[in-house]
């Protein structure tokens, strides 16, 4: 994928009367940076998990070609979904241009049902806005539409169907896109990493491989680029380096994208690059329904740091919602009545979901734990949206291979008290009140009672 890119000088003219050849990627492993051998030259990004479309150059146009259809996305290792989505991938690839870019885009529908592309976030004429009945017809099954505008501005995007809106997108279909500055900006820094990901959700019931695209809460997949820990590759980085990470939101809820060990500004949105005057320290920002955040930080302490979104039911997998809670109850006489019943009756839940990490249950076809991840330590009991930024001396420019778990020096790592536990002291009284009733300043109440038609009483 390194070289990707189609060079005008390397295409016939006939050639460049015809639809551009599509690409197609099934691979779900992290893709090398697209280096662009055509057009204008820029830095890169990484997309998680994902890759960059190649282009070719058309008298000075930029032309991509994007295939609507089914696709089968492995969400993790032994966990397939049968998804729609954009050549061969869901999240479809990465489309990167430069600013002034003319770009002409050939959208072709392989779908059961008609489909648009909506440019997220884009300055461009209303026609080519994609939005299904209100700026351009839809592209019926077996049809190829043409997209054709300057990237006006800078920033972090995102494209999707804006027809039957609700199924496509429940079904995968979303990507992401970059437009590179042409030159120096003085709210964009140059970086040394730039990644990029989609944060989105699907239901679907352990055992089966379509999502129900009527769910609109009660979701048991969240994931980024369609990918559920731990299936999500890391983010490896060399110490010091200038890192940028864009992540845009396509799920029904908001996300508290959360990092250890390092503070990050927001450096941009999909309405523009963040003023720098308008920028704090942060290690936890949310991202709301149909927002991009773009967060960048200098990358400077050595070791494998947690990303993750910080709501805990998203780093977790094919949750179910109607478990009780049974910790503290003691139900081994219930479970061996049971286990007579049921031979490979299991406790569930009496000291919490741990147990789940360690259990060896028999997991329904096509499915993946609920809280699972091995680390250097033992079980990470994660699951969803979750993810490791690995930092490292080592690690060379430009290389964005796994470097394996980080070895910490000695004496820094949190180790077991060998000594005697003494009882701790327990405060036992009652919580106080802010306003207390004062009780000494109530009085007696006398009360009369008048009657209709009475002269006195009480």
């Amino acid at each position: 994928m390194a070289g990707g890119a189609v060079a005008a000088g390397t295409v016939g003219r006939a050639a460049m009367a015809a639809l551009p050849e599509p690409v197609i990627q099934t691979r779900a492993e992290t893709m090398p940076p697209l280096v662009p051998d055509s057009g204008r030259p820029y830095r890169p990004v990484v997309t998680l998990n994902g890759w960059t479309l190649p282009w070719r150059m058309n008298q000075g146009v930029k032309e991509f070609h994007l295939v609507a259809e089914a696709v089968v996305r492995e969400m993790a290792p032994g966990f397939k979904a049968h998804l729609w989505g954009y050549n061969g991938q869901s999240p479809g690839p990465t489309i990167e241009v430069v600013e002034g870019d003319r770009v002409r885009i050939f959208v072709s529908n392989r779908l059961p049902e008609h489909t648009s592309i909506h440019w997220h976030g884009q300055r461009l004429p209303n026609g080519m806005d994609g939005v299904a009945g209100l700026t351009q017809p839809a592209i019926r099954p077996g049809k190829t539409h043409v997209y054709e505008f300057v990237a006006r501005r800078p920033g972090t995007f995102m494209y999707h169907p804006h027809a039957d809106e609700m199924s496509q997108m429940a079904m995968g279909m979303m990507g992401f896109w970059v437009t590179h500055p042409k030159d120096r900006h003085p709210a964009i820094e140059p970086v040394d990493r730039d990644f990029c990901f989609l944060l989105n959700a699907y239901d679907i019931e352990p055992g089966s491989y379509t999502p129900k695209i009527m769910t609109m809460l009660d979701f048991n997949l969240w994931s980024w680029n369609s990918r559920v820990f731990p299936g999500i590759d890391s983010l490896n980085v060399r110490v010091n380096d200038k890192v940028r990470i864009r992540i845009g939101n396509l799920s029904m809820t908001n996300h508290p994208i959360h990092l250890h060990g390092h503070e990050f500004v927001v450096t941009g949105t999909d309405g523009g690059p963040t003023p720098r005057a308008a920028r704090w320290p942060e290690v936890t920002t949310d991202i709301a329904v149909g927002q991009m955040r773009q967060i960048e930080f200098v990358a400077d302490e050595e070791g494998d740091w947690a990303f993750h979104c910080h709501k805990s039911h998203h780093t977790m997998n094919a949750m179910g919602h109607n478990v009780p809670t049974l910790i503290g109850v003691d139900h081994s006489g219930l479970a061996k009545k049971i286990g007579d019943l049921i031979p490979d009756y299991m406790v569930m839940g009496e000291r919490g979901m741990a147990d789940m990490t360690e259990m060896e249950m028999p997991l329904p076809d096509n499915s993946v734990p609920m809280m699972t991840g091995e680390g250097p330590f033992g079980s990470v009991e994660m699951g969803g949206m979750f993810s490791v930024l690995k930092v490292r001396r080592d690690q060379q420019p430009g290389d964005y291979r796994d470097p394996g778990w980080y070895r910490h020096p000695q004496g820094t790592v949190a180790y077991e008290y060998p000594g005697p536990l003494a009882e701790p002291a327990r405060f036992e009284g009652a919580g106080g009140q802010a306003m207390p009733r004062q009780r000494d300043a109530l009085m007696p109440t006398e009360v009369r009672v008048r009657k209709p038609g009475a002269h006195g009483g009480r």
